[in-house]
């Protein structure tokens, strides 16, 4: 999928969800949230998960769960892009631009 397309997918699924037009505010909470399912999927991965009520994983499915929680976070900085009508293409080129300018 393109990045263009799955902007407009995003765009459309949030808002048939009625999550698009929440407070951007409320929005900065998910991805923090999000955020922090990334960091505890990737530990689980890296270090193991030592509680009695967690079933071990493999490494696979761990690697699947880190996916899904990176896609959550991705989804929320697509809303956020839309928010102020900004193209994920021009954020991964500024990216790109910014380190390629700052580590020559």
């Amino acid at each position: 999928m393109e990045a263009k397309e799955f902007q407009k997918w995003i765009a459309e699924y949030y808002k048939s969800r009625g999550w698009a037009d929440l407070d951007i505010f409320v929005r900065i909470a998910f991805l923090l949230e999000e955020t922090g399912e990334v960091a505890r999927a990737i530990r689980a991965l890296e270090i193991g998960r030592d509680r009695p009520d967690e079933d071990a994983s493999s490494f696979n499915e761990g690697k699947k769960h880190l996916t899904e929680e990176l896609g959550d976070v991705l989804g929320n900085v697509v809303i956020i892009a839309n928010k102020y009508n900004i193209d994920l293409e021009e954020v991964f080129l500024e990216h790109k631009n910014k380190l390629s300018n700052r580590y020559r």
